[in-house]
């Protein structure tokens, strides 16, 4: 029996080493025939307790015990018989059916019979493993070198290249369990393939393609097709790790993926027969193992751009390879425009380990930024229908590189850049003109639902992908898809009557943050509510998170002038009060006594020399460009010098700017029924601000830093005011249709600046009146104090005080109203503005005068401290508190707050306040992070509200 079956097993061996040396279609047949020959055969299921007798967790379902007693090359064997005299031998009877007799009479369940059964199964699994193990080791390496590469793992060192991309902040590429490679244009970096095989440098072709869009295309750039080039000996690998292929998996019992088009295998290292060669690779836990799938279940195909769409045949692969860019027979390079070398994306090879070979990408400083994906794709010289493509689950984000000469973002001073990139935290400007209110806020772009949300608006924006490397169309999407004027595209919507009952009052976010992920948790649907500095937040972190300088910039008393006037008519009656959208109802101008846009930081090479540097661009909905609501980039310089010719808008931000504020009274003797009266001229773009980037104040505001002589000239070299008019609207001569009182000014008049009015307090305003005549003049005299928007419109009348009074000559008079809490105190709307309007008419002379000025109400500050030290990984207590300055009960109560770091945006209820109370609110926090933290907070409330603090918490390690 025993040489039957040798001979049987060397005839079998023979004629399947036979079979596979002979390579192709036979070598493949024999290695069925060899695994089929080798395999155990199915019988009916026999049970035990319900159970199948040859059920193993983690085998074949599919063995029978009886199974295991037949040798390969052998015909089934009858069952050993008993030795003794009784011993009978019984044609025609099944095996199988003497195992059930025996399994029936055996104790039901019995552990002994189940014990036998599962030890039986585990051996004969283990046996039949080491004889496939056998049956692979006879089988010819070359067979397998037939077959393209097969990617098995991809690593894209996601920590240690983002410290030469100035990246390591983003919380995208420091995730522990998913990081993403966060990479600025115009620099290298380095990413590894673990391959099934050793690559043949003569026969396999290995192209690297990078895609970004739903419809890459090579002649947009946004297709990549990056062939791997042998000619290169391997060089040294100056990774921070030595070790090439750390975290790839390489460890015993990992599991192990072969990838093809169709379907993913897992198996395990150590208990199946490997393929190839294992390289001797290190594991770290730096890197954590990237694969499509753990399941056994094939996951559903995913189609591959590389493939043109439609039933077609696959593009021809190049025969030899050839140099990027080189024209040859073939090759889609041939399909691109001659590029400058510093301008193409590049590839080689840095290293290779075994069966791991770890490339050098450069990328190019004008590729698109966003949202890209690899593929790689691996076939054999002269097969061109055997190909094999691996999509790496990295999403790629590429972003503008400020650090780079050739990127036209560059920005050479390591200062600003360090405050208009990296910095994620700043201020934005409020109040008024003569008393600024610094608002601290947290930016956030290095949170990883900043990232996305950014590259989602830039899909929203509709702006095609081959722009997308363009930073002035890239601006432009930014400036049109932060509001959401007109449609539901935009990130967040804008409203400024101070009905916010159905979303969160601006006032009270404390950052970007919870706009965007709330932005991205909702589908897209835009966010309720903002303004105009909240916006302006929103452009510093969408544009920092893209790698684009950014600042946020105010301009107190802004000037929207809706009919290209360069004025900002306003219309009073006979009595002094205002006459809505002037005489004929189409007049909408208005001066808002702030406004927030922003500054980006690049070259401008659609421009001539010398406009590059900041460029302003607007979110705020206020006027269409191009049937969009947008604004910008307009060059800072050309509206500094009056160039209102240069795209994009320049003529709308010099008007901004440099309006003429026009008031005018009505008057029976007039031809038109209106005369214009004497006004502040340069009350318009009255100061200009943004945050000192050397400077932070938490307390107070010294970190204020003035501008407006980078916007207006202040030497007296200002363009001419009616040439630029002009020259916007396309004549040489600007007529003058509202002339101004022709008559002798004698008497002067002033409206005095207010100081800090605390909220709860009385208030006066002050008019002053001189007579410098040597005649007695009879003034009319009206003062008006109102509540107001900050947009500049009026919300409600406070108090009135009107008369007509002799002015001696050569006297002075003073004209006061007061104002007390209880009249404003429920009629203040956003931002507590109180606006004081002054108009006064002399009789004899008819001089018109009018004035207006505008102040805030100061609220007490919200105090942020700590109970006891702060340390990572430990529970902390944050305590925030204010001194309720008013009479009556604040209800719905709510705290805002976020401290990067130590605690995500959070709102929390909080119960009703008494009048007069020391409010004091505590929070527990888990501080993740070591160092300096910004904590920014704010109160709400039904009766008062924009009670804001910061701090910075200091958080040891």
């Amino acid at each position: 029996m025993a040489a039957v079956e040798k001979s049987s097993v060397d005839k079998m061996s023979s004629s399947m080493t036979s079979s596979i040396t002979g390579m192709g279609l036979g070598g493949i047949t024999g290695l069925a025939t060899a695994l089929n020959a080798l395999s155990c055969h199915c019988e009916q299921q026999i049970t035990i307790g319900g159970m199948p007798t040859n059920y193993v967790p983690g085998l074949s379902a599919n063995y029978n015990i009886s199974s295991f007693c037949q040798r390969p090359g052998q015909t089934r064997r009858w069952p050993m018989q008993r030795a003794g005299p009784t011993a009978q031998f019984r044609v025609g009877r099944s095996p199988s059916t003497g195992l059930q007799r025996r399994l029936k009479n055996s104790p039901r369940n019995s552990p002994n019979t189940q014990y036998s059964h599962t030890l039986i199964c585990k051996l004969a699994d283990q046996n039949e493993r080491r004889r496939r193990q056998d049956a692979m080791e006879l089988i010819s390496q070359s067979f397998y070198s037939q077959l393209p590469l097969k990617v098995e793992l991809t690593e894209f060192y996601s920590r240690d290249n983002s410290k030469e991309h100035h990246t390591e902040l983003y919380d995208l590429v420091n995730d522990n369990v998913f990081p993403n490679p966060v990479l600025r244009r115009g620099q290298k970096f380095l990413f590894a393939v673990r391959f099934d095989r050793i690559s043949d440098k003569h026969l396999d072709i290995i192209h690297v393609v990078l895609c970004c869009g739903p419809k890459p295309s090579v002649t947009k750039g946004t297709r990549i097709v990056l062939p791997v080039q042998w000619v290169s000996p391997p060089t040294i690998f100056h990774h921070p790790r030595d070790v090439i292929g750390s975290g790839i998996g390489m460890s015993v019992g990992l599991p192990r993926m072969q990838c093809d088009v169709s379907t993913i295998t897992t198996t395990a290292v150590g208990t199946t027969a490997s393929m190839s060669p294992v390289s001797s690779i290190r594991e770290t836990n730096n890197y954590n193992v990237r694969r499509s799938s753990f399941g056994n279940d094939p996951p559903p195909v995913q189609p591959s751009p590389l493939s043109p769409h439609g039933a077609v045949d696959r593009p021809i692969l190049n025969a030899t390879p050839s140099a990027y860019g080189r024209s040859q027979q073939g090759s889609v390079q041939n399909l691109i425009p001659s590029i400058p070398e510093s301008e193409k994306w590049d590839i080689s090879i840095h290293r290779q380990d075994g069966n791991t070979i770890t490339f050098q990408v450069t990328i190019p400083p004008t590729a698109p930024v966003g949202l890209w994906n690899c593929w790689i794709q691996t076939s054999r010289l002269g097969q061109r229908d055997n190909r094999h493509d691996y999509k790496c689950d990295e999403d790629i984000y590429i972003i503008f590189n400020p650090w780079s000469r050739e990127d036209t973002m560059y920005m050479e001073n390591e200062e600003s850049r360090k405050e208009y990139v990296l910095n994620d935290q700043g201020k934005l400007w409020c109040g008024t003109w003569h008393q600024p209110i610094g608002r601290k806020w947290i930016f956030g772009q290095f949170d990883d639902v900043v990232l996305p949300a950014a590259i989602y608006l830039l899909e929203r924006s509709g702006l095609e992908h081959s722009d997308r490397g363009n930073p002035v169309r890239i601006c432009r999407a930014i400036s049109s898809m932060i509001n959401a004027n007109s449609d539901d595209d935009g990130l967040m919507v804008g409203r400024y009557d101070g009905e916010y009952k159905d979303g969160v009052a601006p006032h009270a976010w404390t950052g970007s943050v919870a706009i965007l992920e709330r932005f991205l948790t909702d589908g897209g649907r835009p966010v309720e509510y903002g303004q105009c500095w909240v916006f302006s937040g929103l452009v510093v972190t969408i544009c920092r998170a893209l790698g684009i300088p950014c600042r946020s910039v105010t301009n107190y008393v802004s000037a929207q002038d809706t009919n290209g006037t360069f004025t900002v008519d306003k219309f009073f009656d006979r009595e002094g009060n205002l006459v809505p959208n002037g005489p004929d109802e189409d007049c909408y101008d208005s001066c808002w006594n702030f406004h927030a846009w922003n500054d980006v930081w690049m070259q401008r090479p659609d421009l001539p020399q010398g406009y590059g540097g900041w460029q302003i661009i607007d979110a705020t909905p206020q006027e269409e460009a191009d049937a969009v609501f947008q604004c910008g980039p307009a060059s800072l310089e050309a509206v500094r010098r009056g160039e209102v010719g240069f795209n994009y808008d320049t003529a709308f931000v010099y008007s901004e700017l440099n309006s003429q504020l026009c008031h005018f009274q009505e008057e029976d003797d007039s031809d038109w029924g209106f005369i214009k009266m004497a006004s502040n001229q340069q009350q318009v773009g009255r100061k200009i601000v943004t945050k000192n980037p050397n400077i932070e104040d938490e307390e107070g505001d010294s970190d204020l830093l003035e501008i407006t002589q980078e916007y207006k000239p202040t030497n007296g070299s200002a363009p001419d005011r009616l040439s630029v008019i002009a020259s916007s609207r396309g004549f040489q001569r600007l007529q003058q249709s509202h002339e101004s009182n022709q008559s002798d000014d004698d008497v002067t008049f002033d409206l005095m600046d207010i100081e800090t009015v605390p909220y709860g307090q009385p208030f006066d305003c002050s008019m002053n009146i001189q007579n410098k005549s040597t005649e007695d003049r009879t003034i009319l005299c009206i003062l008006t104090a109102s509540s107001c928007y900050y947009t500049g419109a009026i919300a409600s009348r406070l108090r009135r005080a009107q008369g007509e009074f002799i002015v001696r000559a050569g006297q002075r008079e003073i004209l006061k109203l007061h104002v007390t809490s209880q009249e404003y105190m429920d009629k203040l709307v956003d931002h507590s503005m109180i606006k004081v309007h002054a108009m006064a008419y002399v009789k004899q002379t008819r001089q018109a005068w009018s004035e207006e000025d505008d102040f805030p109400l100061h609220k007490p500050k919200l105090q942020i401290q700590t109970r006891g030290p702060l340390t990572v990984g430990q529970d902390g207590t944050l305590v925030f508190s204010f001194q309720n300055p008013l009479t009556v009960h604040l209800t719905d109560c709510y705290f805002s707050f976020e401290g990067p770091g130590i605690q995500r945006p959070r709102q929390a209820r909080f119960r009703d306040v008494k009048p007069g109370e020391l409010v004091t609110y505590q929070d527990k926090v888990l501080p993740r992070r070591e160092g300096d933290i910004h904590v920014v907070a704010t109160f709400s409330s039904r009766q008062i509200d924009e009670i804001f603090g910061s701090a910075v918490i200091n958080v040891k390690g």
